[in-house]
């Protein structure tokens, strides 16, 4: 049996998707009663929380006030995204080298866009974010690297809020991000990493850098 989560983990979980999904935004101050009385515990357990979300750098304490968001900056914006591209053109480099890989690469990336289509017709932009996460996921996991999937993971926070910083305001990219995305299943299928590697800077110009 699963053991139930602490007070504090449970003040975590829901002040960090609070965060994430954007409900929370950058900038915005709230207090440590307001987690507290959301989930009928003590203010203690709710300090903690606050403490590990600082660490995370999603947080600013402020003395007898409650925590700030952390707004999403410029800065990190180009740090993730340099990341980002890095890692995945490197991905599609392996798979190139080992053609053997891209049928079902290409299979499990289009299986994420269909899933990720599926929240967008729903009009879910949180879940279209963590599906947005998950398609360049595959992308790298196609690569069969473990050390630089296990990097990637780390970078699906700040990934998920980013993308709900770009949609949330400019709804009208949505279709553009899924029709980029079935692009770059074609150009993975086709082995062009050169215009891969193009198109996704491109796709990443158009969604975070406008």
């Amino acid at each position: 049996m699963t053991p139930s989560p602490t007070a504090a983990e449970q003040a975590y979980e829901l002040t960090k998707e609070l965060v994430l999904s954007g409900e929370l935004p950058g900038g915005h101050l709230f207090s440590e009663g307001t987690i507290a009385d959301q989930l009928g515990i003590s203010r203690t357990p709710v300090r903690e929380a606050f403490l590990r979300l600082q660490a995370e750098d999603l947080l600013t304490l402020v003395p007898k006030r409650g925590a700030v968001v952390v707004p999403v900056s410029p800065g990190e914006i180009e740090d993730v995204l340099d990341a980002r591209e890095a890692i995945e053109v490197a991905a599609v480099k392996r798979l190139v080298r080992r053609p053997d890989l891209i049928p079902q690469a290409v299979t499990d990336l289009r299986a994420a866009l269909e899933t990720q289509t599926g929240f967008a017709d729903a009009d879910d932009l949180e879940r279209f974010a963590e599906a947005d996460e998950a398609f360049h996921r595959t992308v790298v996991a196609a690569g069969r690297n473990a050390l630089t999937l296990r990097f990637y993971g780390t970078l699906a926070d700040r990934q998920r809020r980013m993308n709900v910083h770009a949609l949330g305001p400019a709804p009208e990219l949505v279709p553009v991000v899924l029709q980029q995305h079935a692009d770059l299943i074609d150009l993975i299928e086709a082995a062009d990493l050169d215009t891969f590697a193009t198109a996704l800077r491109a796709h990443m110009d158009g969604t975070h850098r406008r």
